[in-house]
């Protein structure tokens, strides 16, 4: 059932993630709510990327005069990291995970122009994931 209330903004493509096809969605208008969607063919979830940012804490490397990322004068810590490293608020855009098959082809179909393009890929992805759990 469509929503003749949303328009559909979004281009459906096949693409690669990782050397495994896939699909996204790109957005093909200011006015669209997303800065992209990509269904991960490794977790079978489609990832959505938003336009709302948010203020997160992540730690990032302790940069030189030249730019270069600062080595540890002692032994790496117990994280493995060799690096001098120091926590930063950063903008970044609001993610959402999708695992539901029903709400990711809803997705698609809601917010795509060309849904028909990559449903088959999105389908045969995610019954890979029903497959390899047997």
């Amino acid at each position: 059932m469509k929503n003749n209330s949303i328009k559909p903004t979004m281009l459906a493509i096949k693409s690669t993630w990782n050397g495994k096809q896939t699909a996204k969605l790109i957005p093909v208008s200011n006015d669209c709510p997303y800065v992209e969607c990509i269904m991960d063919p490794e977790s079978k979830i489609m990832v959505v990327i938003s336009k709302v940012s948010k203020q997160t804490l992540h730690m990032l490397p302790r940069l030189d005069d030249n730019g270069d990322p600062r080595t540890l004068k002692v032994t790496k810590r117990p994280s493995g990291k060799a690096v001098m490293e120091e926590r930063k608020t950063i903008e970044t855009f609001q993610e959402y995970y999708i695992d539901d098959k029903t709400a990711i082809m809803n997705l698609i179909d809601l917010h795509s122009v060309n849904p028909e393009e990559i449903k088959v890929i999105v389908t045969e992805i995610l019954s890979d994931s029903a497959a390899s759990q047997k």
